[in-house]
């Protein structure tokens, strides 16, 4: 009775009891902090409450006041690298945060190439990932998470900060981890690294809306999303229920259904004005191109005596997207999945001898529909072994044609300007960093043009935003990917390599160049390990001033001289190479009409001559411009050059040498 009697005085002289401090996901035990920076921590406590930090490394007390909501926000002085370290919060209750290191803290960002884990190596995953024990190395990985506007709150996998081991670095970035233990090695520095990507994604999607408003292209996309205020979780909700009801009407518009019953089915109905498919096959590359929605095949077949009466197996390989399928107007199966395989059980007794019909309903809401698989595996089978072939001449009928009833889209894809950056930058603004380093570029080399501006934007977008101008900003130029030509030609691989190439005009950049790391048949190559050495190289050469080489030449000019053109480098260190082979291969020359055909080229000193016997009059030079060019210059470290053009050239024409 006393203590409920002492808790009534407490409230009504407005006095609470000590609540512990809460922190950002971002702020756990075991994460690096950059060092020799007035790093900020913040958190919640009470209201009004008074926040006391001790650091370790000095035993210095901070003491900072929370605000009406609880929230509070402080800077402290860290010093040189070193640790591990402690950090106290107190407000009546001690929160402490171990094993805390002084050091160099890069985000690593972009799309799938960087998002590439560790166990997806291939045969050098398993001791890469084994060998992978650096208790100075730390990792943090943020969860894929959209957002219409900017978060504080940053969710992760795995819980917070992890010492690099085997386990922590199993799903982690390759790129990223690569160049981090790079850094760890070369300077004896604790290096900590936070992953945020996500495969597929557009640039746009991880800068800020408000940079993307300068952009007419983005302006109106940009404040429609701002003005969407739903959470996540609201907005699923709604979708599903938009997709409820669309499918509810796609039923109801169906022609096929009548009365709930699928009178298309049935084995009666004539279906002599319906039309002719060969299957297996997709509509859209035969008798209906560019058509998504529902569509009813049915096939008329004759059934042996020693096939009916007997269970019977339904064989149709696959079906884009979804199915429903009846034999003599009885359902026997539906499967959605556009790569599952279709083996449907008959009842015995529901196949008769004689004339039986098949019906199938195809469901496709985009790309190719229809059924897909080799013909023979195409049949209706007994136990036995005994069938019948089913591929061949089917009957078919459009039921339902999504041009005119468009199906409703999740409103929280990663591809919409500035989802990405609100979810997973925003809330590690207050993060002290070094640097960045960026592998992305795929999903925008359709628009090379835009990337010109678009990425240098992005770059000084996160340096404003991380209040950083000098932040160091390390990318990679995309690899070489695709089917390999033997004639100079279009590529909006090169172009955006070019565009990448460009952007290192921009200040305190560097760019690593991959032209000799990818796979032909491989949008993710392999090779992790050399492209975050070369990412490190840069760092280390330009951000921690080591006396070191650290790129392939990199196209400055040229001049014209009679028949030749002369090209001109940086980046040469001791001189130009031909790093595979004894002649240099990947240039293309053109004249005035910008007709490119394959050209002589020949390193002379520091410089490279390039003619062609058909081109008298040469006006630009172009090298690897291609999207799997055979190339092979480089540099007396290895290091290859980036691919170049000397013009500014649109709509260019491409002849034979």
């Amino acid at each position: 009775m006393k203590k409920y009697v002492c808790s009534l005085a407490m409230l009504a002289l407005g006095i609470t009891a000590s609540a512990k401090v809460t922190l950002p996901n971002i702020l756990t035990d075991n994460m690096v902090l950059q060092q020799k920076e007035k790093v900020t921590l913040w958190g919640k406590s009470n209201p009004n409450a008074k926040v006391t930090i001790t650091t370790s490394w000095d035993q210095q007390k901070y003491t900072f006041s929370a605000a009406e909501d609880g929230r509070f926000e402080g800077s402290v002085n860290t010093p040189s690298y070193g640790g591990p370290y402690t950090i106290s919060f107190d407000d009546g209750e001690l929160t402490t945060l171990k094993n805390i290191l002084i050091g160099e803290v890069w985000i690593c960002s972009g799309q799938s190439n960087m998002q590439f884990a560790m166990r997806e190596l291939g045969t050098n995953a398993d001791a890469e990932i084994g060998s992978a024990k650096f208790p100075n190395i730390r990792l943090v990985r943020l969860s894929m998470t959209t957002s219409n506007v900017p978060m504080d709150e940053a969710k992760l996998d795995g819980g917070g900060w992890a010492v690099c081991d085997s386990q922590s670095v199993r799903d982690f970035s390759a790129v990223a981890y690569f160049f981090g233990r790079e850094l760890n090695q070369k300077l004896n520095i604790p290096i900590g690294l936070i992953e945020s990507n996500w495969g597929g994604t557009i640039s746009e999607a991880w800068t800020s809306g408000n940079t993307l408003k300068k952009f007419p292209e983005f302006q109106q996309a940009v404040k429609q999303m701002q003005g969407d205020k739903r959470s996540p979780e609201q907005v699923l909700q709604d979708y599903k229920q938009s997709q409820t009801d669309w499918f509810t009407k796609v039923q109801s518009t169906d022609a096929g259904f009548y009365d709930n019953k699928a009178v298309w089915a049935g084995r009666d109905y004539n279906d002599a004005n319906w039309k002719e498919i060969q299957l297996p096959g997709f509509w859209e590359l035969s008798v209906l191109p560019n058509f998504d929605g529902v569509v009813w095949m049915r096939k008329k077949i004759n059934v042996p005596a020693d096939l009916a009466g007997s269970e019977l197996t339904l064989s149709l390989e696959q079906i884009d997207d979804n199915d429903i399928v009846w034999i003599n107007g009885t359902e026997i199966g539906r499967t959605e999945g556009w790569n599952v395989n279709r083996k449907y059980k008959v009842p015995a007794g529901l196949v008769k001898a004689g004339e039986n019909v098949i019906t199938i309903r195809a469901f496709d809401t985009g790309g190719n529909g229809g059924v897909h698989g080799e013909a023979k595996n195409l049949n209706l089978s007994n136990a036995a072994g005994n069938s019948i072939s089913l591929g061949g001449a089917w009957k078919y009928r459009t039921a339902v044609n999504f041009a005119e009833l468009p199906s409703p889209q999740l409103q929280n894809g990663p591809n919409r300007p500035s989802v990405l950056y609100n979810a997973m930058i925003n809330p590690l603004i207050k993060v002290k960093l070094k640097g960045a380093i960026w592998y992305q570029g795929e999903s925008n080399a359709s628009r090379a043009d835009q990337y010109r501006t678009i990425f240098p934007a992005l770059i000084k977008d996160w340096r404003t935003q991380f209040a950083n101008p000098e932040l160091y900003f390390y990318y990679v130029q995309l690899a070489n990917f695709m089917q390999r030509k033997t004639e100079p030609g279009d590529s909006e691989w090169a172009e955006l390599r070019d565009a990448q190439l460009q952007t290192l005009k921009v200040p305190n950049t560097g760019m690593a160049v991959a032209i000799d790391l990818g796979e032909a048949g491989d949008i993710h190559p392999k090779n992790k390990i050399d492209v975050g050495k070369r990412l490190a190289l840069s760092a280390l050469a330009k951000t921690y001033a080591q006396p070191i080489p650290y790129s392939g030449p990199i196209y400055k000019s040229h001049v014209k001289s009679g028949k030749d053109i002369i090209l001109n480098f940086d980046q040469v260190a001791d001189g130009l190479k031909i790093k595979d082979g004894t002649e240099l291969k990947g240039f293309s020359i053109a004249g005035k009409d910008q007709k490119f055909r394959i050209a002589n080229a020949v390193i002379k000193g520091n410089q490279i001559v390039v003619n062609s016997t058909e081109v008298s009059d040469p006006a630009a030079v172009r090298y690897a411009w291609a999207d799997n060019p055979e190339c092979n210059l480089s540099n007396s470290t290895g290091l290859p050059a980036s691919p170049f053009r000397t013009d500014n050239w649109k709509g260019i024409t491409f002849g034979k040498k």
